[in-house]
């Protein structure tokens, strides 16, 4: 058990790592610089190690002071959000949540579906960053991501939330024009619009789950933008490979059309939940967690909608 002289202490060790004098953390917590002294020093007796160098002119906390001051500091941290957890309910959840969604799916399944979450939890601060590019959520302090392919990252907690399913689509202008292709082999013979952030690039491997074929195409469009190649996809173009999330409502609308059904393009990874590997997740995280696996709990907003 920890008693209140303990927390006087520890309260005193946290006060000097923020203000860097005695004097100034004695004014953060309305006690006499000495009586900040003496807590130090009934500390370092009592752990038996120097957490403090004392000069004349400034002080400083030795390695062994800081990390003792870290720890306490994440403990204070995690002690709080179970206070908060316990006093409020979870209907009540409170402080900033940062959150990374993959930029074209985010913003075109994510988005939509987050006042939801919002209206669910009206005192939560959300931050969300919409990147193409993985973001570092331990250096860059996010509580979770949606990812979409081979996930890394040994430092994250994962939960996969759907496989992942690429298709080829195109415009019925371009089907008019130039043809299906039967087989994998016949699309050296269209335009296949490119996406330089293909793993393999430029070559496009396709499944049918009994054997695995790769094409080497051409194009005449390149872009590091889905949204580009869609579009370009819709005004007869070219053959587009993506995601089938990218292209649902196309399909669904009938402004594109399935190449090759039977294949799938460049299948590997799924989509996935990640978040830091902590021991204890804040109840805020926790409940971002919940929500967006119910979401994906019957399938993926592109197949339900």
């Amino acid at each position: 058990m920890v008693d209140s002289r303990q927390i006087d202490e520890l309260t005193a060790l946290l006060a000097v790592a923020h203000e860097g004098s005695f004097v100034q953390a004695g004014r953060r917590l309305h006690r006499h610089p000495t009586i900040i002294s003496k807590r130090i020093a009934s500390l370092e007796a009592r752990l038996g190690v120097r957490l403090v160098e004392r000069t004349t002119r400034q002080i400083r906390l030795t390695d062994a002071g800081r990390r003792l001051a870290d720890k306490t500091e994440s403990a204070l941290d995690s002690l709080h959000n179970a206070e908060l957890e316990a006093s409020d309910g979870a209907e009540h959840l409170r402080g900033k949540l940062r959150l990374a969604f993959p930029a074209t799916m985010g913003r075109l399944w994510l988005a939509p579906m987050l006042p939801e979450f919002l209206k669910m939890y009206p005192a939560l601060n959300v931050d969300v960053f919409y990147n193409e590019q993985y973001v570092d959520l331990v250096g860059e302090g996010f509580d979770a991501a949606i990812r979409i392919g081979v996930l890394q990252d040994s430092r994250l907690k994962a939960r996969k939330l759907w496989h992942q399913r690429r298709v080829l689509g195109a415009s019925p202008e371009y089907v008019a024009k130039h043809g299906l292709p039967s087989e994998p082999e016949d699309l050296i013979h269209h335009n296949c619009l490119a996406f330089p952030a293909l793993a393999t690039f430029p070559e496009w491997q396709l499944s049918n789950g009994d054997r695995v074929e790769s094409v080497i195409t051409k194009s005449s469009l390149l872009s590091n933008d889905s949204l580009a190649l869609l579009e370009a996809a819709r005004q007869g173009i070219g053959i587009l490979g993506a995601g089938d999330w990218l292209m649902a409502k196309d399909f669904a609308q009938g402004t594109l059309v399935p190449v090759l059904p039977n294949w799938s393009f460049d299948a590997s990874g799924g989509i996935y939940l990640v978040r830091p590997s902590a021991d204890f997740a804040p109840a805020r995280t926790e409940a971002f967690i919940e929500w967006i696996v119910g979401c994906f709990e019957n399938g993926p907003p592109w197949l339900s909608r």
